[in-house]
């Protein structure tokens, strides 16, 4: 499993979620976004549909009908009913994620000794390979 840690300085989270979307769609992956505050996953769900005209990124909540069908769920539970290989834990909260190829944890600058418990939780482990991104000159960059 990757591991991907991203503090997020500049841009706002839905901002951030919609790049990492559409980059994980681009590749044929399917997405699960989880976060606990459902005002934060309306304003998820609205900057997804509102990524342009041509671009946008059709979501649905888990609980809604046809949530197998969509291509971003959103959810404040870790299930994935759409079978998503990516999961993005907007909230900034880690949880075990098994069963998914990719795990983005997203947080704001407060909430980075919490990330550090998070990172330092998968030292040594084999199954997983860790990246940290921040964001420099408008850019999103690897630093570990």
């Amino acid at each position: 499993m990757k591991l991907d840690f991203w503090q997020v300085t500049h841009d706002p989270l839905e901002k951030v979620v919609a790049l990492i979307a559409r980059r994980a769609l681009g590749e044929g992956e399917r997405v699960l976004v989880v976060s606990a505050d459902p005002e934060q996953r309306i304003a998820i769900a609205r900057a997804l549909w509102q990524a342009g005209p041509e671009s946008f990124l059709a979501n649905g909540e888990a609980d809604a009908p046809g949530a197998d069908r969509q291509p971003i769920l959103l959810s404040a539970q870790c299930a994935a009913a759409n079978g998503a290989s990516h999961v993005i834990l907007a909230d900034g909260t880690f949880r075990d994620s098994p069963g998914f190829a990719r795990v983005f944890l997203l947080f704001p600058p407060e909430a980075a000794p919490t990330a550090r418990v998070a990172w330092r939780a998968h030292d040594g482990r084999d199954d997983v390979t860790r990246a940290y991104f921040a964001q420099e000159d408008g850019r999103w960059v690897k630093k570990a």
